[in-house]
């Protein structure tokens, strides 16, 4: 990625914390919530060319196979990642469908949080992502820190897009991702005066965007290997 649009893209999520949640969390606090948002709108993208066919197992297994839980491998396949959602909601769906009704909104996040493979759910118990959710509906904010991560004007994508004013943003690509989630860290711990090292990232987060990364040239590391 271009360096000024990387460092364009950093300024959007790091304001995002003064913007949604500055009566909310004191700052130290603000990287609880925008961490694991930026990890989540990340899958999210990811998982939405597949959801229909997700969806479409997921009916499979319950009406057809009469399935009482559900086959991890299928799944799988049909998100083509290591991870799926069996649930109806997006990131985006969530907010184009909300209410005033705070309640509904984390009752629907939680539905699609629910949704998520083993491997995501850990990560995002490790985040304590759920407290957090519900912390900002209790606050009137969860909408407003979704509006911004699905915002048009800001893309965590792995495909290139236009805004609305038809200026082009460029694909992010995993190793890119990697990067905008380093240098958050780094701000974030500038910010509350720490040294390298004292905000370690959750493993279940570190397996899980390895596999983002490698997975997708998995076989010609392989192939590289063995010639």
């Amino acid at each position: 990625m271009d360096h000024s649009l990387h460092n364009k893209l950093i300024s959007f999520i790091w304001n995002i914390a003064d913007d949604c949640l500055r009566d909310v969390y004191v700052r130290g606090k603000y990287r609880d919530v925008i961490l694991p948002m930026v990890v989540l709108r990340r899958l999210d993208t990811l998982l939405e060319l597949t959801k229909e066919a997700v969806l479409e197992e997921v009916a499979f297994q319950k009406e057809e196979m009469q399935a009482t839980e559900l086959d991890d491998e299928p799944l799988k396949a049909a998100s083509g990642y290591v991870f799926y959602n069996t649930s109806k909601w997006t990131l985006k769906s969530l907010f184009n469908t909300a209410t005033n009704n705070q309640q509904i909104s984390l009752a629907n996040f939680e539905e699609y949080l629910l949704g998520f493979s083993d491997n995501v759910k850990e990560s995002i118990e490790s985040f304590n992502l759920k407290s957090q959710i519900r912390h900002m509906a209790s606050k009137q904010v969860l909408l407003d820190v979704v509006e911004k991560f699905v915002s048009p004007y800001i893309n965590l994508t792995h495909e290139t897009v236009e805004d609305p004013n038809g200026n082009k943003k460029p694909a992010l690509t995993n190793l890119g991702i990697g990067y905008v989630f380093e240098e958050l860290i780094r701000k974030f711990n500038e910010e509350n005066n720490e040294e390298a090292g004292e905000h370690f990232t959750p493993r279940e987060v570190i397996e899980l965007m390895t596999h983002l990364v490698f997975d997708p040239v998995k076989d010609r590391l392989l192939l590289t290997m063995t010639v």
